[in-house]
């Protein structure tokens, strides 16, 4: 990190907290992005935005608030450093009393920020379990890595007969989360841990690690990374002779991964969705995703469609009571309400800020998510 970035970092640990507020009737209200628009991730930060984008236009389309609303994006390419640096921005600058966040390491950074702001964190990208009641002000909105783990195992021993399972995982917070996971569940599954394999974030080579791999001769082997390394990761483990079950958690659901031929195969979980025969908001919202974007949606765009039209639903209800929309205005009315209809159907949240949802088993074959299980 060279001394500009230092100097950027200290000042913005520095500087004052303000509370995001709105003084003028007429000014927009700002949903600030948290996500890696450059660099190996970027790939997240496209998908993550388009789900953003295409409900701001719905809740503009219906006319739900008596303001627009601005999205304000701060790329963190998926570091901490810079994403303290983006929440202090969003914070103390823009008056975003709104934020989209991914990934766990960056949550974790920027957490104590929107705590002490007072400025609601929405995240549908990370799984990390200690994402749950990090702050009264972080909510989630796709189910985090014990969940998605708890529904896979059972599969796996049961359907697949594993009882040998190798781990790869990145050297970071949600690597550490599945590897304790895998420690707790796979006894209870009547399954083991042979080897667990940690690795840099910045990593592109694998043939060590797929030696290590063979060696210890697994059933399975958990990956648990993200973006462009996941598809590294997977080629590298096939083109070094590892030709048992791939599998991991939703982070593959990717068109990156989709698209690999040695992606065939490979199992995972994802939080359930029916695209096609679900209510009314969720074909909506499928159908002006693909003439939007021209593509069919993935999870990762419902959740943050999700998470920017609780906002939604939320600041209308304060509008048409005469409150202020804030942080703290919010928060109230989440606990208050608790269930909204969203894409994918009901979502229902705890006292933690935790949504409960399905959880599916997913598998690629011909470049296609076909459900196993859930």
């Amino acid at each position: 990190m060279n001394s500009t970035r230092r100097l950027l970092l200290g000042s913005a640990l520095a500087a004052p907290f303000a509370r995001p507020s709105f003084a003028q009737s007429g000014d927009p209200y700002v949903i600030g992005t948290l996500f890696p628009m450059s660099g190996t991730n970027a790939e997240y930060g496209t998908v993550f935005t388009s789900g953003a984008q295409l409900a701001i236009q719905h809740i503009e389309a219906d006319r739900m608030l008596r303001r627009p609303i601005r999205l304000q994006a701060e790329d963190t390419q998926a570091l901490p450093q810079q994403a303290v640096v983006g929440m202090q921005k969003l914070v103390n600058v823009d008056h975003a009393a709104w934020t989209l966040v991914g990934f766990t390491a960056v949550s974790k950074a920027v957490a104590p920020i929107g705590d002490r702001a007072k400025t609601v964190m929405v995240n549908g990208g990370a799984v990390g379990p200690d994402l749950s009641g990090l702050s009264p002000y972080f909510w989630n909105v796709i189910p985090l890595a014990h969940l998605e783990t708890r529904a896979l195992l059972p599969f796996l021993t049961r359907e697949r007969r594993v009882k040998r399972v190798a781990l790869v995982y990145v050297d970071d917070p949600l690597g550490d989360a599945i590897l304790s996971e895998l420690r707790n569940e796979l006894p209870r599954n009547g399954a083991e841990l042979v080897g667990s394999f940690s690795i840099p974030r910045t990593a592109q080579q694998f043939g060590p690690v797929a030696a290590r791999v063979r060696q210890a001769r697994p059933d399975a082997v958990y990956i648990a990374s993200f973006g462009a390394q996941q598809s590294q990761i997977i080629k590298g483990l096939r083109d070094n002779g590892v030709s048992t079950l791939l599998c991991s958690y939703s982070a593959m659901g990717l068109d990156s991964v989709r698209s690999l031929p040695e992606a065939e195969g490979l199992v995972f979980t994802a939080q359930k969705m029916d695209f096609s025969g679900g209510d009314e908001l969720t074909k909506r919202f499928a159908t002006d995703f693909q003439a939007r974007f021209n593509r069919a949606p993935t999870i990762y765009n419902a959740n943050y469609y999700n998470a920017t039209r609780m906002f939604g639903l939320l600041a209308q209800g304060i509008e048409q009571a005469g409150g202020t929309v804030n942080g703290e205005t919010m928060r109230a009315a989440l606990l208050q309400r608790r269930r909204f209809d969203l894409v994918g159907g009901t979502g229902e949240f705890d006292d933690k800020g935790d949504m409960m949802a399905a959880i599916e088993v997913l598998e690629y074959r011909g470049g296609r998510a076909q459900r196993l299980a859930g």
